[in-house]
């Protein structure tokens, strides 16, 4: 547990270096727990977070955890549009993109955001 914990986060730094958020473009960042899925865009300049999702909030979700992480995608992408998002930066956070994150990612981009 503690190997895969601590490959994830080199992965996650060298992600990071590459680019950050801006307020033009902002960062679309993922969290993955065993339960639950979490998204957040974040304006790495200012240290805000513009708008934030997951499943954990949104108590009407049900079936499979794929299903319900496209659907948080899809809820941050109405969210972020609303704030006049419509374009953003995809940080999967280290994770492989594959399942939960691509999920997520796919529902963000039927939602309306680009990236």
């Amino acid at each position: 547990m503690i190997k895969q914990e601590h490959r994830r986060n080199r992965i996650r730094k060298r992600i990071r270096k590459k680019f950050s958020g801006t307020k033009d473009r902002p960062r679309l960042s993922v969290y993955r727990s065993n339960r639950d899925i979490y998204a957040q865009i974040i304006d790495d300049e200012q240290g805000h977070t513009l708008a934030s999702a997951s499943s954990r909030s949104m108590k009407d979700l049900s079936g499979p955890k794929i299903q319900r992480s496209k659907e948080v995608g899809i809820a941050l992408a109405k969210q972020a549009l609303e704030s006049g998002i419509s374009s953003v930066i995809f940080d999967r956070g280290g994770y492989l993109y594959h399942g939960r994150v691509k999920a997520l990612a796919e529902g963000a981009r039927e939602g309306g955001l680009k990236f």
